[in-house]
This record gives structure tokens, C-alpha cells and sequence, in this order.
């Protein structure tokens, strides 16, 4: 099935992002609450897609997390103590800024040409 999470993978490699943390959200409305299992599953699918588009999914944090609680955004949470990695806010910490080239020229990617009848 393709869904917006592969879309955006696509998009953004396309793009040329280089690095990348992936969020396992809602992690507060699994069965049970914060299940590892859930998440290794998630981790499993999601890092086998990124492989294929070309990213190195042993370079991109994984990172369980529940917005609505707040859980491992910024300070680690007592719910996720099976994880040891980052925290979001840590995971955002360790991004190396990207070599801009303002020196060279816009190039922006086409996904699609439309012809539109009576315009061109």
C-alpha cells in the first residue's frame, strides 16, 4: 500500500535530504499502551521502505514518541523505558546543518507535465 509516510520518503530523497529522524507517534494509543512490539514492527516496515529509496536506515534514529503526552519529546519518558536512543529533542540536537550552495543556480525537481486544452 502506498501512503503518505512512503510518499514523503520518496519526496524527500528526491529532494535531496540527507538526513532524517523518523517519529513513531501515538504511541500512547497502542495495544498496550507504548508497546514495544508495535514499534519494533513499525521500525521493521518503515526502515525496509527508506532502504529501498536509497536512505541507510542504521543512520536514522527511530524514535518513539506520543505528542499528546508529551512522552520522549523532550525529556525521556518513564512510559518508553524499554528505549535507549534520543529523545527527539536530543535526535534534532545531533542534525550536521547542510552545506548550502547559495552560489549556485535554483534547480527544482518535476514530478509531471499537464497540458491544458486552449492554454497550452
Amino acid at each position: 500500500k502506498d501512503g503518505q509516510t512512503r510518499e514523503h520518503a520518496l519526496l524527500a530523497f528526491t529532494l535531496g535530504v540527507k538526513q532524517m529522524i523518523c517519529c513513531c507517534n501515538k504511541m500512547d494509543a497502542t495495544t498496550p499502551k507504548y508497546s514495544k512490539a508495535r514499534y519494533d514492527e513499525i521500525v521493521k516496515e518503515v526502515a525496509s521502505y527508506l532502504k529501498k529509496v536509497g536512505y541507510n536506515p542504521d543512520k536514522i534514529p527511530f524514535v518513539p514518541i506520543s505528542g499528546f503526552e508529551g512522552d520522549n519529546m523532550i525529556e525521556r519518558s518513564t512510559n518508553l523505558d524499554w528505549y535507549k536512543g534520543p529523545t527527539l529533542l536530543e535526535a534534532l540536537d545531533q542534525v550536521i546543518e547542510p552545506k548550502r550552495p547559495s552560489d549556485k543556480p535554483l534547480r527544482l525537481p518535476l514530478q509531471d507535465v499537464y497540458k491544458i486544452g486552449g492554454i497550452g
